[in-house]
């Protein structure tokens, strides 16, 4: 299976480098793109100022633009975006198929005092559910945010869908790069899986902070090795990933049979 990520900084309507790079991933037969969260908006802070209509007219452009690219180049674009519905604004991630189109509301959002998406999402707090999990030519693939990442329960959801990659678009800053190392590695280990992150890059100002979103888009291995990883610049990174190495990490490891044999 042949995936990438794209890592780019936040392009708001504009749609030239990504109709660009996804014309270079469909001629090195990619069948699964990645994108980092806020890159298709402006970052959380901005849209807090902006108007429903901008979210709307934004979100309606992106739609239309990915399910055409998506459509033309027989590519799966798994994307962050900011969406509205009767008035009320949801962070989710867009799963834009050649024949279909899902979306996967981020169920767990940051709610620090200096970014709390939690307060200004109108995402549901409720029970928590599998998250979105989809299958290409037998490999299959699961979504969670950045963010989500932290939570064990939402890897206790994965867990029983037996996916052969996470993909987890994030918007990490302020010199985290280290925890999200380990973090990632870890969470790919434990769980016999790839995980594949996509980080954006460039700055935001505020008052307060300077948000310095640093890149470092990586994959990591069933074996919870680091395979490859991006710099702080605009790039495509490309990656082959064997569900046979998921299969075979599972058997050399036994994790997931440890825990069956205990399940009542």
């Amino acid at each position: 299976m042949r995936a990438a990520v794209l890592q780019l900084s936040s392009q708001g309507m504009s749609s030239t480098k990504l109709y660009n790079y996804i014309r270079i991933a469909s001629k090195k037969d990619v069948k699964v793109l990645l994108l980092g969260e806020y890159i298709l908006n402006p970052f959380f802070k901005e849209l807090q100022s902006m108007s429903l209509s901008m979210l709307q007219e934004q979100a309606e452009h992106q739609i239309k633009m990915l399910k055409e690219l998506s459509s033309t180049y027989n590519m799966t674009i798994i994307a962050p975006l900011i969406i509205v519905k009767k008035s009320k604004v949801y962070k989710t991630i867009a799963k834009f198929a050649p024949a279909s189109t899902a979306y996967y509301e981020q169920q767990i959002l940051i709610n620090y005092t200096h970014w709390n998406e939690e307060k200004f999402f109108d995402n549901a707090i409720k029970p928590l559910q599998a998250p979105l999990v989809f299958k290409i030519d037998g490999f299959k693939f699961g979504v969670i945010s950045g963010f989500e990442l932290h939570f064990d329960e939402i890897f206790t959801k994965l867990d029983s869908k037996n996916v052969d990659c996470i993909l987890v678009p994030s918007v990490s800053t302020f010199e985290s790069y280290e925890r999200w190392k380990a973090l990632i590695t870890t969470r790919a280990f434990t769980h016999n899986c790839y995980i594949l992150r996509a980080n954006r890059i460039g700055e935001y100002h505020d008052k307060e902070y300077t948000w310095s979103f640093y890149g470092d888009s990586i994959m990591v291995s069933p074996n919870g090795e680091l395979l490859t990883h991006l710099g702080n610049k605009e790039e495509l990174m490309l990656v082959d990933m064997s569900h046979s190495d998921v299969v075979s990490s599972r058997r050399t490891w036994g994790f997931k049979e440890a825990i069956n044999k205990r399940v009542l």
